[in-house]
């Protein structure tokens, strides 16, 4: 920029370069100097006592130019001794009658290497670099009978010291318009450059979010803001292999409860490989008022699958080699079973076992959306379906209206939904019986895999097992310190239909182990407590499909159906209930074991 003022600092080696260059200065009316004399450390030191914002670069000479490198980042520009510098002072040295040598920093030796090669000249240069090796080779050069040296200003005094003859080689006007040139030129780049990064420097910190650089071993260059913390700066440097040569990588840091969105981008720095994360506050929040739509990150996900019947060791059963198969996939997965086979919590633990679990987990209730919340899904700057790398549940699909339905086939199969965000969606439908019609439109449209829940009906010959591990989750739980059922207690929790399945089982074996305080749960609780579930089902509506009262049956299975229901009437008393039924207690007792009647004929 014309006009623009280069300041400079001066430190000179020697009394005579600083009038020198103060000289030499004022004939630069764009240079503003401010010259010291210090010869190596006191020249450091000088550099280190004044305010360096106050100046573009600095210039020395030979060995003390290379000492205040060491303690500045400022350019510093060193006055190069020339040819002419050298021969000067060689000029001088001739009518000297007695032994002479060269010695001096490379910056001094170099160029008398260069002109005695020239000139054809046969004499002794020593290269030094630092006051022991300059003590050494005077002592040497005494001991071969040498009486002056030609040298800078280091080895100039420490000669005079040694009582030798020495000429010190003087940097010429000339070398000091270079280095005085140079220093405008590189204080203007430097200018530019500091400015250039002050401005991108703003412009990362007025941008939302922060802005990071790693370099490429995974050390912190660069933060625009905060300081990102150990565990955020352990994922970013996790991440780095991942991040393609040409394009971002996007995914989610989750910590404190909020979710990070960050976006990875390849640098070059020059030469160096260099790795940039903007790490932006996602702008899904992790709770919504929006009627029907919940978010869930990975811990309140694990803590809510961990208080369900599932997270018991052996619960799944077949399930769970299906579940870990699945969960590390891209492709839409429909999830179909009962009232109660846990469809949520299954939709759960594939997110949980997924690779996007760093990313937020929305749950869409299709049962609970409104005109308003299904416009906010879908056409909404925050919405989920918006946000690459989230995970969303669409879970009670078969009651979304047919106008959704319409609109969520349209949108996947229009914006390749089932690509930006991972899709789940979960349907009340029995093993068997026909899909409902939005459930079976979606299926086949965006080719999901399935995932049909058993009955808990269907796992009758496991039901003991399951009680007992889950019993003992409730012993731990509720400090008890329960042993099982008792064998009535047990035929009795078989022959229950549980139409509300694994939900209900879950929450009988609660009520039970709140209610029994003996080593054993007793048959008369477990008859007390189905009783009120069956009458609650039974005003709910809720008989399932395979129960005999709700599909006629035969006639052995009417006669069950019967037996079970007057001992839930009589709260399991099999004398009061055999008296009600009019036959003795015997027959209850062969109704009540069918397997054993069959033995005995």
């Amino acid at each position: 920029m014309e006009g623009q003022v280069t300041h400079i600092l001066g430190i000179a080696p020697y009394d005579g370069m600083q009038t020198a260059m103060e000289r030499v200065a004022e004939e630069f009316p764009n240079i503003q100097l401010d010259a010291y004399t210090g010869d190596l450390e006191a020249g450091a030191a000088i550099v280190r006592s004044v305010p360096l914002d106050n100046y573009d670069v600095i210039i020395s000479r030979g060995g003390t130019a290379d000492r205040i490198r060491e303690v500045t980042d400022l350019p510093v520009i060193s006055i190069q001794l020339s040819v002419y510098d050298v021969l000067r002072a060689i000029k001088m040295a001739e009518n000297y009658s007695n032994l002479y040598a060269i010695v001096g920093f490379p910056s001094i030796t170099q160029p008398a290497h260069t002109l005695c090669d020239l000139l054809r000249l046969d004499m002794d240069i020593i290269t030094i670099h630092g006051m022991d090796e300059t003590n050494r080779a005077l002592d040497r050069l005494r001991e071969g009978g040498y009486k002056m040296v030609v040298s800078d200003m280091v080895t100039h005094t420490l000669a005079r010291q040694k009582g030798f003859d020495a000429f010190l080689i003087t940097s010429g006007v000339e070398s000091l318009h270079d280095a005085f040139e140079q220093a405008v030129q590189i204080s203007d780049r430097f200018r530019q450059m500091r400015r250039q990064n002050l401005l991108l420097e703003g412009v990362a910190r007025t941008r939302s979010g922060n802005t990071i650089v790693l370099d490429s071993e995974g050390k912190l260059v660069y933060a625009a803001r905060e300081t990102p913390t150990e565990n955020l700066l352990a994922l970013l440097r996790r991440k780095i292999p991942d991040i393609p040569p040409a394009s971002p990588l996007r995914f989610f840091h989750t910590e404190g409860g909020e979710f990070t969105r960050v976006t990875a981008h390849r640098v070059r720095a020059g030469w160096e490989q260099c790795y940039t994360f903007h790490c932006q506050q996602s702008q899904i929040p992790l709770r919504s008022s929006k009627n029907g739509l919940r978010f869930f990150d990975e811990a309140e996900a694990a803590q809510q699958f961990m208080h369900s019947f599932y997270s018991i060791s052996g619960a799944m059963g077949m399930l769970e080699e299906q579940v870990n198969a699945i969960a590390p996939t891209r492709q839409p997965v429909m999830i179909l079973g009962e009232v109660g086979t846990g469809k949520e919590q299954i939709a759960r633990a594939l997110y949980l076992r997924s690779p996007r679990v760093n990313s937020p987990l929305a749950v869409v209730d299709c049962s609970l959306m409104t005109e308003k919340n299904w416009e906010y899904l879908f056409n909404h700057y925050a919405s989920p379906l918006n946000e690459g790398s989230c995970t969303v549940y669409f879970q009670h699909l078969e009651q979304l209206a047919r106008p959704c339905q319409q609109e969520l086939l349209a949108v996947a199969a229009e914006t390749n939904l089932s690509r930006r965000v991972r899709l789940l969606f979960s349907a009340v439908c029995a093993d068997g019986q026909p899909l409902p019609e939005p459930v079976q439109a979606l299926r086949s449209q965006l080719g999901c895999l399935t995932l049909q829940l058993p009955s808990l009906r269907s796992r009758r010959d496991e039901l003991p097992s399951l009680a007992s591990l889950y019993l003992s989750s409730l012993n731990a739980e509720l400090g008890k310190q329960i042993i099982g059922f008792d064998p009535r207690a047990t035929e009795q929790l078989l022959h229950y239909e549980w139409p509300n399945n694994y939900t209900q089982f879950k929450q009988v074996l609660q009520e039970l182990a709140t209610l029994t305080d003996s080593a054993y749960i007793r048959g008369s609780v477990v008859a007390e407590v189905l009783a009120r579930e069956r009458r609650a089902c039974h005003s709910e509506g809720l008989v399932p499909a395979s129960s005999p009262a709700a599909a006629g049956g035969t006639l052995d299975e009417i006669i069950l159906n019967a037996v079970h229901q007057t001992l839930d009437a009589v709260g399991g008393n099999q004398t009061l209930a055999a008296k009600r039924l009019g036959i003795s207690r015997t027959t209850l007792w062969r109704y009540l074991n069918p397997k054993d009647k069959k033995d005995a004929q």
